[in-house]
């Protein structure tokens, strides 16, 4: 468990440069010193949606986790943490295997006691479950397309192996041949060799 040389970082977040982060903050401190934590850096994210992919601070948090100078990340509530289900589970997944504890003050999870690691363990398998359940809706409509006749993939190209051969001999790469035909490389390649 935690000690008095414990390094803890508190992570908070607002979508606005309107908003502020002193409540999240004022409880995250609070909650630091009852703790006895005395080694405690804190990244703020002003004005960062939580869907964005980049977060400057909470890049910056996850550097110095992946770096092992932290010991125990405390956020208010998960949504300021994770942009999806499926961040907040790989994230927690990064800091079980490097032994970083996780606490969220609103949903009271702390993945260093029993019960904050199952609360963990089920989250994990709704997000294991989203996505099959994603997969599978796919892998439906893919089916139900074909068939109703309709064609998957790209377009077939009408491109025969002597106008290949002209373009290519025209621009003298593969790449500028494809990009003058408005077509991949692969495609122009292929009917060259084929």
């Amino acid at each position: 468990m935690a000690t008095m040389a414990t390094r803890v970082a508190v992570y908070a977040r607002v979508s606005t440069t309107e908003q502020t982060c002193e409540n999240q903050l004022g409880d995250l401190r609070a909650y630091c010193q009852a703790r006895g934590w005395e080694h405690v850096t804190e990244h703020v994210d002003h004005g960062v949606s939580g869907t964005r992919e980049k977060r400057p601070a909470l890049d910056k948090l996850m550097i110095e986790v992946k770096a092992r100078r932290i010991d125990v990340v405390v956020v208010a509530a998960f949504d300021r943490f994770g942009r999806s289900v499926s961040h907040l589970v790989a994230s927690l997944e990064l800091f079980r295997h490097l032994g970083v504890e996780f606490i969220s003050l609103r949903e009271q999870i702390d993945t260093g006691s029993p019960l904050g690691q199952a609360v963990f363990t089920i989250i994990a398998a709704i997000a294991q479950l989203e996505r099959s359940l994603i997969v599978e809706r796919v892998k439906a409509g893919l089916r139900r397309a074909r068939a109703d006749g309709k064609q998957l993939g790209r377009p077939v190209v009408g491109l025969d192996a002597d106008h290949a051969r002209l373009a290519l001999a025209k621009v003298g790469s593969l790449r500028k041949a494809a990009s003058l035909l408005g077509i991949s490389t692969r495609t122009i390649a292929r009917r060259l060799h084929g």
